[in-house]
């Protein structure tokens, strides 16, 4: 029977950079259920066209880390592109954020927005809730809006919250705003206060925490095989995976083998890694969507200067579509399509793919295109559901977990909403707890 110092489970970003930081000649193996490494990070090509499992566009906050990855990068052209983004309302082209731009609606709905904005924060203040320096939203000691949808109405008011920040986010979720921590999207949701919102009306600012980002030519996979380049081949084992882990004599039973261990490292999703565990919660605690992704490619461009597309209308299939052909500079339409839908939801692929592109039609993306290559893929989960239910629960079971020096870790693992370089980030925080 093998025994290992470490064994990690998943070879996606963050078990792989779990391997790269504990170093080349720690001993540790990667188990993996696919046939290739990557998790969702995996990239399609087909027919010329280069597509991901779903947009994975890198945002890096520190330096060292796009450096590091550059570094094992060799030949690999990095495209650093200024995103534009834009919402499909009414017949128009808003830009994203909805809340920053409600002065590019009709004059009605602009001022229907900006009343409710005004008498929520007047609310707000009235409730002891205001900013207390101009344009700065300050943190609640303690809110009062628990739910991700009451925080909406709360902070924006009715018309903005109805408008597009309610229904485009549940079509993402695919549940009910009201069930979501108001925190939900953490630092990735784009606050803004009304003096935010009146100054860009006239000196327009719409950054984000992604408002530039990088693409290698190869796709998201080129980023996977850097950080792999890290780490032993001989340590990674695919086409692997975890049956069974026993907490107590430390043992893990896989397709192919048992495999006794010191300390293991998962990004499995933590509802089934708790269960492979033998760990037990309430039932409907840990509970996501998953999102059915159409990649297409058409025989010519379509619209210039646009990599994403927002879409809150309930009549549209679909909430978000990509354009990589705008991020490589090419000229034929290619597009990522996503569509939210519970995580027990019966996926007519075929039936969603007709209407998938008739809406696309519809809504102008494409005009009398032949699409000439395609390729489809159910992420599931995708975006987990954080609630204060399944931010306690998961609290307690990773005690229980540490306790026996198991760790789970990344956005399935952790049970978070995060981006790919805080996966990184937290591999190697962990990496070095567990060195030390």
């Amino acid at each position: 029977m093998q025994h290992v110092r470490t064994l990690i489970v998943g070879a996606g970003v963050s078990g792989l950079a779990t391997a790269a930081a504990l170093g080349t000649d720690a001993d540790y193996l990667v188990l993996d259920a696919d046939a290739e490494i990557g998790g969702y990070c995996k990239t399609v090509r087909r027919d010329g066209f280069v597509w991901d499992y779903s947009g994975h566009f890198f945002h890096f906050k520190r330096p060292e880390i796009e450096a590091w990855l550059r570094e094992r990068m060799p030949g690999q052209r990095l495209r650093t592109v200024n995103k534009r983004s834009f919402i499909a309302y009414a017949g128009r082209q808003i830009d994203f954020p909805f809340q920053k731009n409600i002065h590019q609606l009709p004059q009605e709905e602009f001022i229907d927005c900006l009343h409710d904005l005004y008498f929520a924060r007047a609310t707000r203040e009235a409730r002891g809730e205001g900013a207390a320096t101009p344009g700065v939203e300050q943190p609640l000691e303690q809110p009062l809006e628990e739910s991700f949808e009451a925080m909406l109405y709360a902070r924006f008011g009715k018309s903005i919250a109805e408008k597009f920040l309610v229904p485009y986010n549940e079509k993402l979720y695919a549940t009910k705003l009201s069930r979501l921590d108001q925190d939900a999207m953490g630092r990735f949701f784009p606050h803004a206060d009304l003096t935010d919102i009146v100054r860009n009306m006239r000196a327009p600012d719409n950054a984000s925490y992604n408002a530039t980002f990088t693409y290698p030519e190869g796709g998201a996979i080129e980023y996977v095989k850097a950080i792999a380049s890290a780490v032993r081949p001989d340590r990674i084992a695919l086409s692997e995976a975890l049956v069974s882990v026993d907490l107590e004599q430390k043992l893990a039973r896989t397709s192919l083998r048992e495999v006794r261990f010191d300390r293991l490292v998962s990004s499995v999703p933590f509802d089934r890694f708790a269960a492979l565990c033998g760990l037990t919660h309430e039932p409907g605690v840990f509970t996501s969507n998953k999102v059915l992704v159409f990649n297409f490619g058409f025989d010519r461009k379509g619209q210039r200067d646009v990599h994403w597309l927002y879409f809150p209308s309930r009549e549209t299939s679909f909430y978000r579509v990509g354009f990589y052909d705008n991020i490589f500079d090419t000229d034929r339409l290619s597009l990522y399509v996503e569509l939210g839908f519970p995580t027990d939801a019966v996926v007519d692929v075929a039936a969603e793919r007709a209407r998938v592109l008739r809406d696309l039609a519809r809504e102008g993306v494409i005009d009398g295109h032949q699409l000439v290559a395609e390729h489809t893929v159910v992420m599931d989960p995708a975006y987990v559901h954080i609630t204060q239910r399944s931010i306690a629960e998961h609290r307690r079971l990773t005690g229980v977990l540490g306790a026996r020096d198991v760790h789970s870790i990344g956005r399935y693992g952790g049970w978070t909403y995060c981006s790919i370089e805080d996966n990184i980030v937290e591999a190697r925080a962990l990496a070095a707890l567990l060195g030390a």
